[in-house]
């Protein structure tokens, strides 16, 4: 509190200011104190991890390595700066927001940068196919970008993947040209588009549609339902996946991201996984290893409709022009809308 009465003293000729505005803006003054008690009432629990930070070994290991933000007031007067500014659908009151720490960056691609943080909350969680609210110190825009790990990674090793397209939005501008290993941020889980299965529930086939960078909500889903069949191939338990298909086409085959990861998934699951990589601009010679998976053109409507079952969810991810096509066609096709799931970011 005698910090927020600090920043309200420091700031009376804004608070005389702010009193002759439209309502709007005084809910951000509202909002202030409630987003500082939220980051504030994780302090405590991130000084009294530091301990089990330095000594835990993840694959980023450094030495002398020390929580993200342990000068967490740094974050607090920075969330204050980007309050309201966060993405749609995130919820600033029942979400986490947590510090985190750069701790692997490699090109996936000519346009697209990976990034592995390391999430300071054990609190943290979030559903594949989520993205997040990316908060960086110095930059008002606050960015947002879909999770393309699975959610047992971040329970096993604390950690989540991004895949950032090069674009002039500034978050993504930092990501390519600033970001570096250990660099600090802050992350918030936001979204209604996801796959969630519980153990209870009815087996179900997935089709997943991706164009571009869009693959990376549907890769985070793909990577749980894998994690999925692997507890119930294992244990005899949980939930029981049904087939999965994913169409995802790119303007080229360098600009396929995850491609590896992909043919390894349908490499080990050939009885439940399968792909369809389509290229519209294929310049060059493809590697014999991904001939077998490529097919030159767009996703056709026939290739959908093909998968159309009253067990399939469909999840697409894309440019506009796609999303809205293909959730059209598959309503057209008298596909329950609560079976149709998309996400747009362009």
């Amino acid at each position: 509190m005698s910090s927020l009465l600090l920043f309200f003293s420091s700031s009376c000729s804004l608070l005389l200011l702010l009193l002759f505005l439209s309502a709007p803006c005084l809910k951000v003054l509202v909002l202030i104190p409630t987003l500082e008690q939220l980051i504030s009432s994780k302090e405590t629990a991130l000084t009294s991890e530091k301990a089990r930070w330095m000594s835990s070994c993840y694959p980023c290991h450094v030495q002398s390595f020390s929580p993200p933000y342990s000068d967490s007031k740094n974050l607090i007067y920075h969330l204050k700066g980007c309050q309201g500014l966060g993405n749609k659908g995130s919820s600033p009151f029942t979400s986490v927001v947590s510090a985190a720490k750069v701790c692997g960056a490699a090109a996936e691609s000519p346009s697209v940068k990976r990034l592995h943080l390391l999430v300071a909350d054990k609190d943290f969680s979030f559903k594949a196919g989520q993205w997040v609210d990316f908060f960086i110190p110095g930059v008002s825009v606050v960015g947002g970008f879909s999770i393309c790990s699975s959610p047992r990674l971040l329970k096993q090793e604390r950690m989540i993947e991004l895949a950032v397209k090069y674009a002039n939005h500034p978050p993504a501008l930092w990501i390519h040209n600033q970001c570096t290993l250990d660099s600090e941020v802050a992350v918030r889980v936001g979204g209604e588009f996801f796959f969630d299965p519980q153990p209870t529930d009815a087996s179900r086939n997935l089709v997943l549609i991706a164009g571009g960078v869009g693959i990376n909500p549907l890769l985070s889903i793909l990577r749980h339902a894998a994690d999925l069949h692997r507890d119930w191939a294992n244990k005899g338990s949980g939930y029981e996946v049904g087939t999965i298909k994913l169409f995802y086409s790119a303007k080229n085959t360098s600009e396929l991201l995850f491609k590896q990861n992909i043919l390894d998934l349908v490499n080990e699951f050939p009885e439940k996984i399968a792909c369809s990589l389509h290229v519209t601009k294929q310049t060059t010679q493809i590697s014999a290893e991904l001939q077998p998976y490529i097919t030159e053109g767009r996703i056709t409507e026939k290739e959908i409709r093909d998968h159309i079952s009253k067990e399939t969810l469909f999840y697409i991810c894309g440019p506009p022009p796609m999303t809205d096509f293909f959730s059209k066609q598959l309503e057209n096709s008298h596909v329950p809308k609560e079976h149709i799931c998309f996400e747009k970011w362009w």
